[in-house]
């Protein structure tokens, strides 16, 4: 394994973290150990998202950095006579990334090694055989013989399944490969900018956010944002990547290594155009590259943080990743670092004034 810098392990922590929606608690952990000591206070909402707040100006604008802790997975439904587990998937999946996956689930008495599996193809018919296999007809194999077996092992309906997947550094030491990028790298962005911000003299009071629940309708951001208020929002997330074979330049723009995705529009919503434009406006002053992007389907965390109290303005910052909803996901390290830079160096430049002062359109 190549030699691990602080970022690399704080990352190899954060994705390693094993935690679907409604059972965050193990990468909330992880964030809280590496968020606290950059923050003046740390608290939870009671859905379970983690508020980081650091006073820059206690008069001045709150400004909320939201990144969500949960990751897609599965959870055990039932277990059939012969020790199968059947389960639902808990965010989205595409039934191609699935099969003959390693996944890991978590029970009471600890984790236990699985494989999702189907029907063999070689006793299927030549037509169903062409098919994707359905989710529905999928289970996962832990090896056991029996459903008492599966039991005494301890597991029970209800339990998360993770994605089993080891953080790697790729030949290209910028490239990172793991599962849950989709949203730890959110995260870190979060955890990185209070630290940013350590030595920097600023006007306002910034929350760095853990949310939860996200990859099941932006759920916990809701709750978080009721309880801060702020004034301002970045969602940090992960994008499209639109580089790899067959991807064309209509279907998706970005490209891993050439900046932060700054998100125009998206199903959960239309980007705030004069938070938008100071945001671009401070990248070109200082040469931080940026890309604009935008995605027909899906959302971010910024989808519900807009719609909270009297309305927030937002903006949806996200990185360029490949393979995300699947075991293993890749970015690239001059991105999330180019984020963070480009986040901290917005904050430094908000203030009530500058607040106040935001347009619409």
């Amino acid at each position: 394994m190549k030699k691990m810098d602080e970022t690399l392990e704080m990352l190899k922590e954060l994705t390693d973290a094993k935690g679907i929606p409604g059972n965050e608690r193990e990468p909330r952990e992880v964030m809280k150990k590496y968020i606290t000591p950059y923050a003046d206070e740390v608290t939870t909402d009671n859905l379970g998202s983690l508020i980081a707040k650091k006073i820059g100006n206690e008069q001045g604008p709150k400004i909320m950095v939201a990144g969500h802790l949960d990751e897609v997975g599965f959870m055990i439904t039932r277990i059939d006579d012969k020790g199968f587990l059947y389960f639902q998937t808990v965010g989205g999946w595409w039934s191609q990334v699935m099969l003959a996956q390693r996944v890991t689930i978590v029970t009471k008495q600890g984790d236990i090694t699985g494989v999702i599996g189907s029907k063999p193809p070689h006793i299927l018919s030549p037509e169903a055989r062409k098919k994707p296999v359905d989710i529905k007809d999928m289970f996962i194999d832990i090896g056991a013989s029996s459903k008492e077996e599966a039991k005494e092992w301890g597991v029970i309906p209800g339990d998360m399944v993770v994605p089993y997947f080891e953080f790697t550094v790729m030949n290209n030491e910028k490239m990172l490969l793991a599962k849950a990028w989709d949203n730890r790298i959110g995260c870190a962005i979060a955890i990185d900018v209070l630290k940013g911000l350590e030595n920097e003299t600023h006007e306002n009071i910034v929350y760095g956010v853990g949310t939860v629940q996200e990859e099941v309708g932006l759920r916990g951001a809701k709750t978080a944002a009721q309880k801060i208020n702020p004034d301002i929002a970045f969602g940090v997330d992960v994008g499209i990547a639109g580089d790899t074979p067959g991807i064309t330049e209509k279907e998706a723009l970005s490209k891993m290594g050439k900046g932060p995705q700054i998100i125009l529009y998206d199903a959960s919503m239309v980007s705030h155009k004069g938070l938008r434009d100071l945001v671009t406006d401070t990248a070109d002053e200082l040469n931080i590259p940026y890309q604009f992007d935008s995605v027909p389907g899906g959302g971010t965390d910024s989808g519900s943080i807009h719609l909270t109290h009297d309305g927030v303005p937002a903006l949806s910052i996200t990185i360029a990743t490949r393979y995300i909803h699947s075991h293993a996901a890749m970015l690239h390290r001059d991105d999330y670092e180019n984020a963070v830079k480009l986040i901290i160096e917005v904050i430094k430049r908000l203030d009530r004034e500058t607040v106040n002062k935001l347009t619409f359109a």
